[in-house]
């Protein structure tokens, strides 16, 4: 994800000045940016438990899926990952969600979460790429690493990936739609990461044991 940088536009009056909202092109990438940076917040609520999905949703039942949902917000939460449900206009069409390594927050694109099978879909996803962000060192820098051994995700998931993204995003994106296709294997992750043990429960690869031991991540 691009950092998109937009002016935040004033009017000034002989004695307060006042603040008009970020004008954005909406369903683009710039109005993605806008609500990731926090400049676009018009219907962008965050959400604490499955209760306030279910508030959004009340034709929908979310049950079978609030153990797993709360489970991974608990840690999420304990690792300073804050998730949104944000309004289908600040996402270009057919986006699901989106998270940012920089901020440590993602969203969730509220046209398509009454489904329960694609609301943990998308936060199963995103909910790895935040693990993919502890892996590499700690969840507040801005790198990511793949957890899983490329030789371990299995090809469909990789031929979907290969479809969908730009190569050099494969071998991140492959393991996320694994995951997000994988009950509960966001979940641990996410527990190994906020409990401090993620390269104690997932050995790192030998590039990613590198890059950490010349960073100091790891003796």
């Amino acid at each position: 994800m691009k950092k998109i940088l937009l002016s935040l536009l004033a009017t000034v009056s002989f004695t307060t000045p006042v603040f008009a909202k970020p004008k954005v092109d909406y369903f683009t990438m710039d109005a993605t940016g806008c609500m990731i940076l926090r400049e676009c917040t018009d219907n962008v609520r965050r959400i604490g438990s499955i209760n306030d999905i279910k508030k959004n949703y009340p034709n929908s039942n979310f049950e079978f899926v609030a153990e797993e949902f709360n489970s991974m917000l608990v840690s999420l939460n304990k690792v300073g990952v804050m998730v949104f449900l944000g309004d289908e206009k600040y996402f270009p069409p057919g986006h699901r969600g989106v998270y940012h390594t920089v901020s440590n927050n993602f969203y969730l694109n509220d046209a398509f979460m009454h489904r329960p099978h694609v609301l943990m879909s998308v936060m199963r996803h995103e909910g790895w790429h935040a693990a993919q962000d502890c892996m590499a060192g700690s969840i507040k820098n801005s790198m990511i690493a793949i957890i899983k051994p490329e030789e371990d995700v299995p090809k469909l998931w990789r031929d979907m990936a290969e479809r969908s993204y730009p190569k050099s995003a494969v071998p991140w994106e492959a393991e996320a739609i694994w995951a997000g296709k994988t009950e509960k294997m966001t979940q641990d992750a996410l527990e190994a990461c906020a409990a401090g043990s993620m390269w104690d429960v997932y050995k790192p690869t030998p590039l990613t044991e590198k890059w950490l031991k010349e960073n100091e991540y790891m003796k």
